[in-house]
């Protein structure tokens, strides 16, 4: 069975940086697009940045510049280095596949989400 397991969340702050991962485990034929998404206390799910297959990357305006997305497809991962950050990137991060399974079937999965808290 297809999971995403996220790793890297902490306190953090103001300014310093964090570097979340994101790994497929199970049985995927293939990942297509990869993205990370994140929730503050209150707020609806936002999208943060999204990376290709073939490594095309996009980013919401308010972390352009700050941070960076990436993926290595040899280990079905995905990364999304976060510097300079501000007390309102806080919120829980998820990371989102689109990935063909054992089933055959094109899904998009989510992992657990990891907590990313910054400090004034």
């Amino acid at each position: 069975q297809v999971q995403l397991v996220e790793s890297g969340g902490g306190l953090v702050q103001a300014g310093g940086s964090l570097r979340l991962s994101c790994a497929v485990s199970g049985t995927a034929f293939s990942v297509s697009d990869m993205g990370w998404y994140r929730q503050a206390p209150g707020k609806q799910r936002e999208l943060v940045a999204t990376v290709s297959s073939g490594g095309a990357t996009s980013y919401a305006d308010s972390v352009k510049g700050r941070f960076t997305i990436s993926r290595d497809n040899a280990k079905n991962a995905m990364y999304l280095q976060m510097n300079s950050l501000k007390p309102e990137d806080t919120g829980v991060y998820y990371c989102k596949a689109h990935i063909l399974p054992m089933t055959r079937r094109w899904s998009d999965y989510w992992g657990q989400g990891t907590q990313v808290s910054v400090s004034s």
